[in-house]
């Protein structure tokens, strides 16, 4: 019998592009998540959304919300909710400082990219942001332009 090849994978690098675009970073953390079950079979099939995604302290524990993670197709009755709020997993002294930062004026903790680790954990790379105006955006679009020139002229 040949094995059959399996549709999981330990190379998942999702990203939030649009943050970027949208957010300056500040600072940016690695964090735990804690999942049920059958959402690490779906972050395995690369069936998450981030774009919708924020982070809030509740009790000095920070969470996330508004992150999709879509229902496993196998899943039956144990399937879980696509957009449920997550506990994410930081040090203690980790947790203060961003609880400190976050309270500042204009600021705001985004996950920009989920990813899975060499150990086979689900890890999720958070930023402490602040977000920009339209002439920054302006900005940050006209020296991406002229990246891809250089880079266009380089060759």
């Amino acid at each position: 019998m040949a094995k059959e090849k399996t549709r999981f994978s330990n190379n998942i690098n999702i990203r939030n592009r649009k943050a970027s675009f949208e957010y300056e970073f500040i600072d940016t953390y690695e964090t735990g998540i804690v999942l049920k079950g059958t959402e690490i079979k779906s972050i395995r099939e690369a069936k998450v959304s981030l774009q919708e995604g924020y982070c809030y302290f509740r009790k000095s524990e920070l969470f996330v919300k508004g992150i999709n993670i879509a229902p496993y197709e196998q899943g039956s009755f144990y399937n879980h909710e696509p957009t449920r709020e997550r506990k994410l997993l930081l040090h203690r002294q980790e947790l203060s400082k961003l609880e400190t930062k976050s309270q500042e004026k204009g600021l705001t903790i985004i996950p920009i990219r989920l990813f899975i680790n060499s150990k086979g954990f689900a890890k999720v790379v958070i930023a402490l942001a602040k977000g920009k105006k339209l002439h920054d955006k302006r900005d940050s679009l006209r020296e991406k332009d002229q990246k891809r020139e250089i880079e266009r002229h380089r060759f």
